[in-house]
């Protein structure tokens, strides 16, 4: 085995492997799959947490998760499939940052390790042994990393920056409440 096969296979086999995690995570969110709960429980927890509209929410992190882990696991459309992913576990991690790093704790450990692999992913590309590969390409262009990337970027940039300040009104709204009783 050369060490272009070995890469071949391992990238195979990290995709294979974030792939499958994000998509259960993904259809969690979506179905009530794998003890999910479904788009009206992961609404109600994501408008808990600052997300907002709820559904919206859970629909959008369903999508990223669930449609870019399979189509990281295929290694199709790998820039667009590992940035949605990437993306989608960053407003996770935002959620669970400030318990701190460690998952044992409810920190963001887990989150982040599935984003950067999918964003390793987008970047490095799917390997031989991927449907990009059989193809031709044709969904995985240079140019396609750092635009897929950039948009993510900036979108998730976004959603978790007015998350933060619905939590900023809301912290505000219940200290001004407290104060008034």
């Amino acid at each position: 085995m050369t060490c272009y096969d070995r890469r071949d296979l391992g990238l195979l086999l990290l995709r294979l492997g974030t792939g499958g995690v994000l998509a259960a995570h993904g259809a969690q969110k979506l179905f009530g799959w794998f003890g999910g709960h479904g788009l009206e429980g992961t609404g109600r927890f994501m408008e808990s947490v600052g997300y907002a509209p709820g559904r919206a929410s859970a629909t959008a992190a369903g999508l990223a998760e669930a449609g870019g882990g399979v189509l990281l696991a295929l290694g199709l459309a790998t820039p667009a499939a590992g940035a949605a992913a990437a993306g989608a576990m960053a407003g996770a991690a935002a959620v669970h940052a400030p318990n701190g790093f460690f998952n044992a704790e409810g920190g963001y450990e887990y989150a982040a390790t599935l984003g950067l692999a999918a964003a390793g992913l987008a970047v490095t590309g799917p390997g031989r042994l991927s449907l990009d590969h059989a193809l031709g390409h044709v969904f995985d262009r240079g140019w396609m990393v750092p635009t897929a990337l950039a948009v993510t970027a900036a979108a998730t940039a976004t959603v978790v920056g007015l998350r933060n300040e619905r939590l900023r009104k809301r912290e505000e709204g219940e200290q001004q409440a407290l104060f008034e009783e």
